[in-house]
């Protein structure tokens, strides 16, 4: 049984004004950022107000070519106009053509992302959300980082930041909450990157995470084989040091339920029932590598679930999917995830 603590954090009584560094230009970064801070919880005259990090020309004329793909389809979706918000103006060394990213994109969403982490380093803003970017762009321009966690970490001098995927249950107040213990590696690197030490530093970081809503959170460990090993004939890994890290792990946590490791294929199956409103879940999940716990994520919450990254001196987090360049520039982003990362930024911030 889950934990009954409802995981609905309250509102931070603080105001918490966002540093949002809007991602690669060639994608939809600026997009779903007009049409999250258009809703009415952005607009109002008490709403903090969010500090962008980006071209305000480009932000000017993404702006102005949504709104005529809104004219010419009777669009519904409102566009809060950059005339109404404040901008760090970064510009564009060249034009960026929406859909075609390119080694200038990638040097500039490399460089927003790295003026928007000294907004917050230096006190202006109190939380970071990041719209996405094109590591390939990255890696053209000569920035070779796996993803925006490790420039991150790199930034903030933090020795280990975690990759944490959290959605509120559109059907009462269960959230969904999967740490990744691997992040952007080959399927091949995991079992060597793993280890007892890594998976019992990755559980106390999701242990802190769930603990805002938990006092004794119900945690839950994926094996990495199929059937978590079958005592070693499917794989070695859970029977010749998972188990015992975990049973070592239990053994300093007694107020925490930690289950695992649990086979892959049945592990989120609880987290499915509660997403639907029958029963509550368990608190978190932990992911031995990437695909194990976003499919599970996005399967359940594409459009609610936000990226958030743990271990960073403050809190950051993004939508949950990429820079979309099929459809970039035509006004058919949804920016619900953008939505769900700014109110979990200013809410947990």
């Amino acid at each position: 049984m889950g934990s009954s603590t409802s995981s609905q954090a309250p509102s931070n009584p603080r105001p918490v004004r966002l540093a949002i560094a809007l991602g690669d230009p060639a994608g939809i970064g600026a997009e779903v950022t007009l049409k999250a801070l258009a809703q009415p919880e952005w607009t109002s005259a008490e709403a903090c107000q969010p500090l962008l990090v980006g071209c305000r020309r480009w932000l000017e004329t993404s702006y102005q070519q949504l709104r005529r793909h809104a004219a010419a389809s009777n669009g519904l979706e409102p566009l809060r106009d950059p005339a109404e918000l404040e901008i760090i103006d970064r510009p564009l060394a060249e034009a960026c053509r929406p859909g075609l990213s390119t080694p200038a994109c990638g040097d500039a969403s490399f460089a927003w992302l790295t003026d928007a982490v000294e907004l917050v380093q230096s006190g202006r803003c109190q939380a970071l959300v990041t719209a996405p970017i094109a590591k390939a762009s990255w890696h053209a321009a000569g920035h070779t980082y796996p993803g925006q966690t490790e420039r991150l970490a790199e930034l903030t001098g933090s020795p280990e930041a975690s990759m944490l995927f959290t959605a509120l249950a559109p059907v009462g107040q269960w959230r969904l909450n999967t740490l990744l213990a691997t992040t952007h590696i080959p399927l091949a690197a995991v079992p060597l990157q793993l280890n007892a030490a890594l998976v019992q530093r990755k559980l106390d970081a999701l242990l802190a995470f769930c603990q805002r809503f938990s006092a004794s959170p119900h945690l839950v460990v994926a094996g990495l084989n199929p059937h978590a090993g079958e005592a070693g004939q499917l794989g070695g890994e859970e029977s010749t040091w998972l188990e015992a890290a975990l049973d070592a792990w239990r053994q300093r946590h007694p107020q925490v339920r930690l289950e695992g490791p649990l086979p892959p294929d049945t592990c989120w199956l609880s987290a499915a029932s509660a997403w639907r409103g029958s029963g509550s879940g368990p608190d978190g999940y932990l992911a031995l590598y990437h695909d194990q716990g976003l499919i599970p994520v996005k399967l359940l919450a594409f459009d609610a679930a936000v990226n958030t990254t743990l271990g960073l001196p403050f809190l950051r987090t993004s939508p949950d999917h990429g820079t979309g360049f099929a459809i970039a520039g035509q006004g058919l982003a949804r920016a619900d995830s953008m939505t769900a990362a700014l109110r979990t930024a200013r809410d947990l911030g």
